[in-house]
């Protein structure tokens, strides 16, 4: 399924040189609450020897309206920590959050509660269902926080659990649904309140392969028609590569690398993220459009091709055509020439192996 590309015209969270530390006086190491520093890494290290630890260390990135925004490392990266400084789930020792130009951390207690239940939709990797209410109950929960009367939020939570493909499980109660079917009704939840901006914490990470992949399926399917503004934890670069319009990725609770997917597999910043894309089919994640370069000459006879078309589906012509393919854009101008040379040149550049030794010919 193709994913929504999203529009970079307008910001809809930003996240401004975050710090999260724990210990007995974490507000020592900053002067204010922005958290700009002029060595974060020094910073970083300094406090990590004074008997604190540096969960988030000047995380700062930018998600655009309508954008799934993935963030991943390994286990003890800090992900899990700033998506929950993003909900103020945890609190930020120094920083900024703004959510449509608004700062979340100069919220107080009350207009943050009203943020929670009217922008903001949550799913983590626990379910977090209650066991006594069924599955229409459970997603109407929020709207009834909301105030919203019992016919206006049943209507609206039948709606989303028919967008979630749950029809005919109004009634059941969570102990009668498999994991897939529970992390739905936790999808729907977080949707009836109509989020516009969706938090989501490792949520297929408890699942089996294969419902995982079909619910990483269900998740691009209901994006391609609600258009949120995302952001996605998880450890897992495949399903990163899978759902990520742009991804992070954090070591030490830093973030080391941002970027489209492709960007990260053929220009890895150093060997950490260049070890995430070791096992990656480059041939089914790169397009045409990423391995083509400026046409010159005469193109006279070459055949077109779609910038988004996968490389996996030109090496065959690409092997009989020596002088390449065209690639276009939607409207038909052309974005370059795509040929054998330029798809090596573009594998080359990502390798995470040794070149090996060639003998010059004699």
């Amino acid at each position: 399924m193709r994913k929504v590309v999203a529009s970079k015209t307008k910001i809809k969270l930003s996240c401004q040189n975050i710090w999260k530390i724990y210990g007995d006086d974490p507000n020592q190491f900053f002067n204010n609450k922005i958290g700009l520093v002029d060595d974060a890494n020094g910073l970083a290290r300094d406090i990590s020897t004074s008997n604190h630890i540096v969960a988030n260390a000047n995380v700062s990135f930018d998600v655009y309206a309508g954008e799934i925004f993935v963030i991943m490392g390994l286990s003890g990266s800090g992900k899990s920590t700033i998506v929950r400084c993003l909900s103020r789930l945890v609190e930020p020792t120094a920083g900024t959050i703004l959510l449509d130009g608004e700062n979340l951390l100069a919220k107080s207690p009350e207009e943050l509660t009203e943020v929670r239940r009217h922008k903001m939709g949550m799913v983590f990797q626990s379910f977090g269902l209650m066991p006594h209410l069924n599955v229409i109950d459970n997603v109407a929960f929020p709207l009834k926080l909301q105030g919203i009367k019992e016919v206006s939020r049943y209507a609206q939570a039948e709606r989303v659990i028919e967008l979630v493909g749950l029809q005919g499980r109004e009634t059941n109660f969570p102990n009668e649904l498999s994991g897939g079917q529970q992390q739905r009704v936790g999808i729907a939840r977080s949707l009836a309140v109509e989020p516009e901006i969706w938090l989501l914490d490792e949520p297929f990470s408890a699942l089996d392969p294969l419902i995982r992949k079909k619910m990483q399926d269900e998740f691009l399917r209901i994006q391609s028609m609600l258009r949120k503004s995302i952001v996605f934890i998880t450890h897992d670069f495949q399903e990163a590569l899978r759902l990520a319009d742009r991804m992070a990725i954090m070591r030490d609770g830093a973030i080391v690398q941002i970027g489209r997917p492709v960007e990260l597999i053929l220009n890895p910043i150093d060997d950490y993220v260049r070890e995430f894309t070791t096992d990656v089919p480059w041939e089914s994640i790169l397009s045409a459009a990423d391995v083509c370069e400026k046409a010159s000459g005469s193109t006279k006879g070459l055949g077109r091709v779609a910038a988004d078309t996968q490389i996996d589906r030109l090496l065959g012509y690409l092997s009989t055509h020596e002088k390449g393919v065209l690639v276009e854009n939607k409207d038909g101008s052309i974005v370059g020439i795509a040929t054998a040379r330029t798809v090596l040149a573009a594998l080359a550049s990502g390798s995470n192996s040794d070149p090996a030794e060639v003998k010059s010919a004699t």
